[in-house]
């Protein structure tokens, strides 16, 4: 017989199941991970690097988490109010305002559902204001920037002197580079060549290595390169390819002075035991090519001065067949030298417009920093006419000026030009440690700045 079941027996069994207790969500542990461990800035920046934070939680939507910093060791650095971060998903981003130079590490805590969290540590570190800050960025991942070239869309290519490895960076924002590409196996060599000097031309990108002795004097021969990469794509999609390289310009330079009756004292200044970087040294900062040609680039010098005394001129020597030099390995074949009245300063870059409107960066033979006069000269890069003062650098904040990006049309009035210093030498953050010894590569930087020209 079948069990019949009255109302008041069916509504007091709903009942019951109504009142035993649902079962509770189970939710796992948050996660939590940052695209970088460590991060710099700088008081007064603007525009800073960021970092990724990237949080989950199983059995909760990435919605309901909350990620804030909840601690740091130094807040005269930065506390946890000067941290921000932005964002309601899954990647949420972290910004750091410095408020002082110095280090400090600050603790990232997600906070999920059932009261569960986790936390990471990002180490931060953060240099001293600047003047202009607003025209400031940082190139994080090296310090030793040495060369620019512009390659469209608003990027360049950014050689370093300590490596040989070229990073592309975007020009209008701090950060890490964008892609990197590192040609030491291609050029046959396990240090550096020292690269100071690069320019484009269609789509070769030409470089130079400095050509001098080591700053103890010593002769080290892979300094004594220069070398090509093929340019594809353009901004954020540029792409390196190697070239050619050629090894004996530095001996073509000596056998060339030598021959003119020693004029400039190359076969001195590269003498064993000859340190470059002096008033009668031998050492290339600059390369750009000469007005309207392919085939004559000018090597600017950074040492010797002509005549190698206090308020001697600046000296640029054409190479009238560089394109052949890289090419096919022919041998350096030079033009008179040209020397320019920088007002006793040296070539510390030298870059060119499609116009054919030149800028010259000039410092002192002598400065690894800030402690000489920076100036840009604007010329028509035709030998025996004198280049013009545009501008005077500021002298009082970390890293030597070391490179032009990309020359503006010079004719309008306002023009800006964005440089680059090398800031390897500098103590960024206080610690007595220069920057190229630092031991993380997030902290490593160089600065770009705009400049207005007068």
């Amino acid at each position: 017989m079948k069990k019949q079941w009255s109302i008041a027996g069916i509504a007091a069994l709903l009942l019951a199941a109504a009142s035993m207790p649902a079962q509770a969500v189970a939710y796992g542990t948050p996660t939590i991970a940052l695209s970088a461990s460590y991060l710099s800035g700088a008081v007064g920046a603007v525009g800073d690097p960021v970092v990724d934070v990237t949080v989950g939680q199983s059995g909760a939507d990435v919605s309901a988490l909350t990620v804030s910093a909840t601690a740091s060791s130094k807040a005269s650095v930065a506390g946890t109010g000067d941290v921000t971060v932005t964002g309601t998903g899954a990647v949420r981003q972290l910004a750091v305002a410095a408020r002082g130079r110095g280090y400090t590490d600050l603790t990232v805590k997600v906070v999920g559902l059932g009261g569960k969290s986790a936390t990471r540590t990002l180490s931060y570190a953060a240099s001293a204001a600047v003047q202009n800050p607003a025209d400031a960025r940082y190139f994080t991942g090296s310090a030793d920037a040495s060369a620019a070239v512009e390659v469209g869309g608003g990027y360049a290519v950014v050689a370093d002197d300590e490596s040989n490895v070229l990073r592309l960076y975007d020009r209008s924002r701090s950060g890490a580079p964008v892609r990197t590409w590192d040609f030491g196996s291609q050029l046959g060599v396990t240090k550096e060549v020292d690269i100071e000097g690069g320019t484009l031309v269609g789509d070769t990108i030409y470089w130079t290595g400095s050509l001098g002795n080591n700053k103890d004097g010593e002769y080290k021969a892979l300094r004594n390169t220069v070398f090509t990469t093929k340019l594809t794509g353009s901004g954020s999609s540029a792409q390196l390819t190697y070239g050619r390289s050629y090894k004996k310009l530095r001996d073509d330079l000596v056998s060339w002075d030598t021959a003119n009756g020693n004029r400039y004292g190359f076969a001195a200044g590269t003498a064993a035991g000859q340190v470059p970087k002096q008033i009668d040294g031998f050492n290339v900062e600059g390369l750009e090519f000469a007005p309207g040609s392919t085939t004559t680039a000018y090597l600017g010098f950074r040492a010797p001065l002509a005549p190698a005394v206090p308020g001697g001129r600046a000296l640029l020597v054409p190479v009238t067949n560089f394109d052949e030099v890289l090419s096919s390995g022919a041998e350096a074949v030079f033009g008179a030298g040209v020397e320019l009245d920088l007002g006793g300063l040296s070539v510390r870059d030298v870059k060119k417009n499609a116009a054919g409107q030149y800028l010259i960066l000039a410092g002192s033979w002598a400065a690894d920093d800030n402690s000489d006069p920076y100036a840009l000269y604007q010329w028509d890069g035709v030998p025996g006419h004198a280049p013009v003062k545009r501008a005077d650098l500021p002298t009082t904040d970390p890293g030597g000026w070391e490179a032009v990006v990309a020359v503006p049309d010079l004719s309008v009035p306002g023009a800006r030009v964005q440089l680059v210093t090398d800031s390897g030498s500098a103590d960024l953050y206080g610690d007595g440690i220069e920057a190229k010894d630092l031991a993380h590569p997030e902290w490593k930087k160089a600065r770009a700045a705009w400049f207005t020209l007068g």
